[in-house]
């Protein structure tokens, strides 16, 4: 069994568009409502790939009964923390047209210290069968910065390995808790670290205690800093792939945490997690794929060796707290194929 846990979950609105105009009104072509938040997407594709898995999220409100109804729709085991009874659950909307998305996400109620006690009970009493964790999505407000790395520990202390999602203090408060796989985008790993080059970056994250980064670069694909090796894995330029990016980045958490799971090899875990991120875009709502692109993605994965595209990371002007580089710009984008956009920090939390 794989488990997730999402601590700020939503209802995930979904506004389909040709073109997004701002400034003025438009006629929505479709809408669709389901349960969301960065683990609940991994868990729905780990479910869609046959695996077994669990959801583990504080629910509240009438928001959070109709996420819990709609993960019992598409039959995703979860096991909800319920909150106080003037406590909701959050919603996102994502207004997505023919070339990209943008999305709106509320903050999410306040979790007391009881109640992330008892989210850490929940996840305790899965680890003993568990293969892998995953820790996925912002923390809500009241929950203390630190509070992923204390799961990472309690995870180590279970033999079981973790695949932790997150931005600013959330990922790097944990990484003092060794955990076996992080996955930052472009954005998150330049605030993390403030250090221009990419790979410098990620090998800055593995040096502060992660034991293997893997950061999300859109259609450039994804670089692995790991124990066995380091690569860039990509589709080929001339490979198209359109669709809604949103779920891209959660379709990649859901493949490593799979490959933890069954022991596979790196250049393995990170074709199927290339594959099936580009897989997600061509579905149209975060936490599906299309089974036949993944199928047709996968043969067609490059993985090569990593080298730095920039020199040596330098000092410069910080951007967060003392003595830290400054950030470059990201990686350049080609437009072809948007798995994840790698510009908008915090466009998917």
């Amino acid at each position: 069994m794989i488990v997730t846990v999402t601590p700020n979950p939503a209802l995930d609105l979904t506004y389909g568009l040709t073109v997004l105009r701002p400034h003025t009104s438009h006629r929505v072509a479709a809408v669709h409502e389901q349960a969301g938040g960065k683990g609940v997407n991994v868990a729905r594709v780990l479910h869609a790939l046959g695996r077994r898995t669990t959801a583990v999220l504080p629910l509240g409100g009438p928001t959070g009964a109709a996420v819990r109804a709609d993960l019992d729709r598409a039959g995703i085991s979860c096991l909800g923390v319920p909150l106080a009874a003037d406590a909701s659950t959050r919603r996102t909307v994502a207004v997505v047209d023919d070339t990209d998305a943008t999305v709106l996400n509320e903050p999410g109620p306040e979790l007391s210290t009881e109640h992330w006690a008892a989210l850490r009970t929940a996840v305790r009493s899965l680890l003993p069968t568990a293969r892998a964790l995953v820790l996925s999505g912002s923390l809500p407000p009241g929950v203390r910065p630190g509070a992923y790395a204390d799961l990472v520990r309690l995870a180590h202390e279970h033999g079981v390995p973790v695949v932790l999602d997150a931005d600013g203090a959330a990922l790097t408060e944990a990484l003092d808790a060794r955990p076996t796989v992080v996955k930052p985008n472009a954005v998150e790993l330049r605030h993390a670290t403030g250090i221009a080059d990419p790979l410098h970056a990620a090998r800055a994250l593995a040096d502060r205690g992660a034991r293997a980064v893997v950061a999300s670069f859109g259609p450039d694909g994804l670089l692995a800093v790991t124990p066995d090796g380091t690569w860039r894995a990509r589709l080929p330029p001339e490979a198209v792939v359109r669709g809604n990016p949103t779920g891209a980045g959660d379709a990649v958490v859901a493949a490593l945490a799979a490959a933890l799971a069954d022991g596979a090899p790196w250049p393995q875990a990170l074709t199927r997690a290339v594959a099936l991120s580009a897989a997600a875009v061509q579905a149209p709502y975060a936490g599906r794929f299309d089974p036949q692109a993944y199928r047709g993605h996968l043969p067609l994965v490059r993985i090569l060796p990593a080298t730095p595209t920039r020199g040596p990371a330098t000092p410069a002007t910080p951007t967060r707290g003392p003595a830290t580089p400054a950030p470059p710009a990201p990686p350049a984008r080609s437009g072809r194929h948007p798995q994840e956009n790698p510009h908008a920090p915090g466009s998917h939390r």
